[in-house]
């Protein structure tokens, strides 16, 4: 099933994708889509309603954060070699874990807003997950039943913030709006292998980010199982699995995003998202 949530920030309503890519209001069949609705019994509730029944959303509506609610966005960095390599990083031996501040949620289409100042605007296409209940110190062969879905995530990063001076990476990720995501929250049924799956990139058109969840240095399940042995997951968590190569760090010299450019990026079977770069009001 492909969740979602629409409306003006702030007065979202919960919805659903038809088999027709039409959005569908479930406001009859549910308050929200939030961490109360991520376990498998509530979904397979969902699950059993007849969208045709319920009435279509127009097109033109914005799309929100899928998940409500948010408590914990756990990221976890240089999780594709080659990206590692990119960023003149050492390959990690095991996850390398960061926070971003819930605060920097935002839904799958809305500006991003460049920070005051001197700045390093970067972007970084990324596979995430959702967690569906409560996971504390599980086994990588029982990870995947933690997890309600996945859904695509633009970890927007500010380079200076995060690598230079003390060089905190969650102050270079957590300003308002660097975390996009959606369009939908894809159920993990409808992902028939997590680690198969297609990431892009676009800046103003242009293909600047291509890669497969093949090539992760730590797959998803192993990912949950040791997050989890560090900190309790709880459902609706977040978790932006790390990013393939192409990122404006990586050129020579680096590129970053000025006012005005638009981010266009998707994942295989889990839809596309865009952001456009706006000015500090």
């Amino acid at each position: 099933m492909k969740l979602l949530r629409f409306g003006p920030v702030g007065a979202e309503k919960p919805g659903a994708l038809d088999s027709a890519g039409v959005v569908r209001d479930l406001s009859d069949h549910v308050s929200d889509i939030g961490y109360e609705q991520l376990d498998d019994s509530s979904i397979e509730k969902l699950r059993q309603i007849d969208l045709q029944t319920c009435p279509e959303v127009d097109s033109s509506v914005r799309l929100g954060q899928p998940v409500s609610n948010i408590r914990t966005v756990v990221c976890i960095g240089l999780n594709y070699s080659d990206h590692a390599a990119e960023s003149g990083m050492a390959i990690p031996d095991e996850p390398v874990i960061f926070m971003k501040a819930d605060t920097s949620l935002a839904g799958p289409n809305d500006d991003v807003i460049m920070p005051a100042g001197d700045c390093k605007l970067d972007w970084e296409v990324e596979l995430g997950v959702v967690i569906g209940k409560t996971a504390r110190n599980v086994s990588i062969d029982n990870a995947l039943e933690y997890i309600a879905g996945f859904c695509v995530v633009n970890d927007v990063s500010e380079r200076a913030a995060q690598l230079e001076g003390t060089g905190q990476w969650v102050k270079g990720k957590s300003q308002d709006t660097f975390c996009p995501f959606g369009p939908v929250l894809s159920t993990k049924d409808e992902v028939a292998d997590v680690q198969a799956l297609d990431l892009w990139l676009d800046i103003d058109g242009e293909r600047v980010q291509t890669g497969n969840t093949r090539t992760m240095i730590f797959s998803v399940a192993h990912i949950v199982s040791y997050v989890s042995h560090h900190m309790t997951l709880r459902a609706g968590d977040l978790i932006p699995t790390g990013t393939p190569p192409g990122v404006g760090l990586g050129f020579n010299p680096p590129r970053f995003l000025a006012v005005g450019q638009k981010m266009s990026l998707g994942i295989q079977g889990l839809g596309q998202i865009s952001q456009t770069v706006v000015a500090n009001a």
